[in-house]
């Protein structure tokens, strides 16, 4: 594969792409529901942790508990989050740029890579306690799924003025994309041509694909959030 860094969406589209999701997802917040489309009913091929052991991670800057309205904090076992709980948590402000960045530890925990960042700046509206003022915070909670390369975020349904950024990494995953046992061309072709980022609002709802940048040389997409819910790597 090619070392240098290979975009499937040009990036000069990419804030225009992702400002139309944006909009889109908030405009479905308040919709009424509709029938969900057969294309949209199945599900899609969510990739999975690789099968060699239980996957394990490291939170940056974590701390054992919050402080005032700053830091993050996780559920901390040996250094990395603790595979009971797969959540961490931290404070995002409203006028303030917070993140959290996850990273997936090999086998032996001697190395690791970024799975997950998240960047706020502008919540907006927190579900049952309603629009946030500037300076005022909000608790952000991510789950990991342990088996599929799948998170929830937290509180359902947070809006946000100027979109989140998400920055999710499928390089944990299983080679065998399509499951046949082998790591080969279909593969590969699977992860260039019909991999994407992928979000449902709960386990009721239908998952459906959103404009994303993908980095084949970083094994990741980036996509803008309006609001929280399920999302995942998946084809």
């Amino acid at each position: 594969m090619n070392s240098e860094k290979r975009m499937i969406v040009r990036p000069f589209l990419l804030p225009l792409a992702l400002a139309l999701f944006a909009a889109r997802c908030s405009d479905h917040m308040g919709a009424p529901p509709t029938a969900v489309p057969p294309s949209l009913a199945q599900a899609p091929h969510l990739l999975r942790w690789a099968r060699a052991s239980q996957p394990q991670f490291s939170v940056s800057g974590a701390i054992s508990s919050p402080v005032g309205n700053s830091g993050i904090r996780a559920d901390l076992s040996g250094g990395g989050l603790s595979l009971a709980q797969y959540t961490a948590s931290f404070w995002a402000v409203r006028g303030e740029q917070r993140s959290v960045q996850i990273n997936y530890l090999s086998s032996t925990g001697d190395t690791s890579a970024q799975f997950l960042q998240l960047t706020t700046a502008d919540p907006a509206y927190v579900p049952g306690l309603g629009d946030l003022a500037a300076g005022d915070s909000v608790l952000i909670t991510v789950t990991i799924d342990p088996v599929n390369i799948k998170v929830s975020l937290e509180p359902t349904g947070l809006l946000f003025g100027e979109p989140a950024r998400l920055q999710l990494s499928y390089g944990g995953a299983d080679g065998d994309l399509n499951g046949d046992g082998v790591v080969d061309s279909a593969d590969a072709y699977i992860e260039s041509q019909l991999l994407g980022l992928w979000y449902r609002e709960g386990a009721d709802s239908a998952w459906e694909r959103i404009p994303a940048l993908q980095s084949l040389a970083d094994q990741s997409f980036t996509s803008a959030l309006a609001h929280f819910c399920e999302y995942a790597v998946s084809w």
